[in-house]
């Protein structure tokens, strides 16, 4: 346990009012989709998916880091969660576990004070046994080949061996075309995951090609025991950040 006088610093996403990315809305996607929550946005990731929305935490070719990443101290973290009173917190990214010693007081404290949490992660890095039980609900999101990462890279078997066996994770892929079915089903059958436990989302970042591609993508999950995920964050605020 972390002593309570020990408040390590986070590196979060800024928003364009120069705020730390913590607000409050909807879970827009998953298990919990339409669930008030609190949203801390951790800055840097270890991929680089091409459809990525949130490459303003680690696209440092096209963003300057200084001006789209603050530190904030865990302590601070914790009390501007607070005061926005929502039980659900989502930790997310970024990648969230490339901070995760950071991220252990602060789940304690969150845990101690009554919350439940979600993290948001590519399932690439092994969850320090302090930080997993913590966590109430694990949501992963291995990458496929439409990403364009490579095969080491997004698919670490070690890694994705242990979530598949934590009953509180749930897999969530993202899908550009049919063909990305065939490798969905591969993970599943490589790593055992039941068809209940997967997500499949529609890459998209404007309503049109959400819908677009969500109707070609509801069949095919109900055939497949898949579960077909909504993106309300892009049917509702077009992916703004802090919405």
């Amino acid at each position: 346990m972390t002593p309570p006088s020990f408040s390590p610093v986070l590196k979060l996403s800024r928003l364009p009012s120069g705020a730390p990315e913590i607000f409050a809305s909807i879970q827009g996607e998953g298990p919990t989709r339409g669930l008030p929550s609190v949203f801390v946005r951790l800055a840097h990731c270890n991929l680089r998916c091409t459809w990525c929305d949130t490459k303003y935490t680690w696209d440092w070719e096209t963003y300057d880091p200084a001006a789209e990443v603050v530190e904030h101290p865990a302590e601070a973290v914790f009390d501007a969660v607070e005061r926005l009173h929502h039980r659900n917190v989502v930790i997310t990214g970024g990648e969230p576990l490339i901070q995760q010693r950071a991220v252990v007081p602060l789940a304690d404290r969150l845990k101690a004070g009554g919350h439940r949490i979600e993290v948001e992660t590519n399932g690439t890095i092994l969850p320090l046994v302090e930080l997993a039980s913590a966590v109430d609900q694990w949501n992963v999101s291995p990458k496929l080949s439409n990403s364009r990462n490579p095969d080491w890279q997004r698919l670490v078997p070690e890694v994705l061996s242990w979530y598949s066996a934590q009953p509180n994770t749930v897999f969530k892929f993202v899908v550009t075309q049919p063909e990305d079915l065939r490798e969905i089903q591969r993970v599943r059958e490589d790593y055992a995951i039941p068809p209940s436990r997967i997500v499949a989302m529609a890459e998209a970042q404007d309503v049109g090609k959400l819908a677009k591609s969500s109707g070609w993508l509801a069949p095919a999950c109900r055939d497949a025991g898949y579960k077909l995920s909504p993106r309300l964050q892009i049917s509702l605020w077009a992916g703004d950040r802090g919405r």
